[in-house]
């Protein structure tokens, strides 16, 4: 099938109304490694149900409509895609528990040309399914390699975030487990990239690999361990996805902070490695 620009910016993703309880929330706060000092009060709260805490990252497995572009109709060559840039705007924390629904859009495509791929900007709002309250906004970014040359429009493309040139004021390491993703994904995404050892050697892994979006959720924890603890704090986060992380290495997230806006990369020192970069998150003052 050709691809055609104007269907796929068109394209009816589906409205998802999701409930949750406080299962899942914690289960989610395990996934991403909080817990790892389980007599650390500030972490119990999120990995124990007498804590009743949120993490801010949560929203990312909110309202998920499932992997759409892997529909025939979209014309995406959806086996060359990967995960750009995943942003989180917290309007509302979510409680432990409640119902949502999730709105999913395409806001631009972006033709980088022949070759080159193409660039999918999405965008997903959480609202609460019983007041309406606008709980977060979810812009995401989708680099699709195997598209591109459609005479699509080349720009505009927002820019990065430049980090500092100064030393960090500050850098956090967290450990993941060897088991890792396998906790990770029972909090919904079950790509068995992350899972089986043959899919990841046929994706080119020498294993499977950790979810970016797990990955985040780590470096959010750094960003919440460098903020007290204190959820409400975080008011948003952007990253890029620039490496793979394994699970069982040790995340190290450097953190530059000038009044609200800190800016932050995530880094495997053991390999060198870039796994995050271009980092800015707005934390409210204390």
């Amino acid at each position: 099938m050709e691809f055609d620009h104007e269907r796929l910016l068109n394209w009816p993703i589906p409205e998802v109304r999701q409930r949750y309880t406080q299962r899942d929330t914690l289960l989610y706060a395990l996934g991403v490694g909080l817990g790892s000092e389980p007599l650390d009060p500030d972490q119990l709260r999120f990995v124990y149900e007498a804590g009743r805490k949120t993490l801010p990252s949560y929203p990312v497995v909110l309202g998920y409509p499932g992997f759409w572009m892997k529909d025939p109709g979209t014309g995406i060559d959806w086996v060359r895609l990967v995960h750009g840039e995943q942003g989180i705007v917290i309007h509302r924390l979510p409680p432990p528990e409640g119902e949502v629904i999730g709105r999913t859009r395409i806001t631009s495509i972006i033709d980088k040309g022949a070759g080159k791929g193409m660039l999918v900007y999405t965008e997903r709002t959480l609202t609460d399914a019983h007041t309406g309250a606008l709980l977060a906004t979810l812009p995401s970014t989708t680099f699709c390699r195997g598209n591109g040359g459609f005479g699509g429009p080349a720009g505009p493309v927002p820019p990065v975030h430049a980090l500092p040139e100064r030393a960090p004021d500050q850098s956090i390491a967290l450990p993941t487990l060897p088991q890792q993703a396998l906790i990770y994904r029972l909090s919904g995404d079950y790509n068995p990239l992350h899972a089986d050892p043959q899919v990841a050697r046929a994706a080119g892994f020498g294993r499977p690999i950790l979810h970016g979006l797990c990955t985040l959720g780590v470096a959010c924890h750094a960003l919440l361990k460098a903020a007290g603890y204190a959820a409400e704090r975080i008011a948003s986060v952007q990253v890029r996805f620039t490496a793979p992380v394994y699970p069982g290495d040790v995340l190290s997230t450097d953190i530059w902070q000038d009044g609200e806006v800190w800016s932050f990369r995530t880094r495997v020192a053991a390999r060198d490695a870039l796994v995050l970069g271009n980092g800015r998150a707005v934390v409210r003052p204390a």
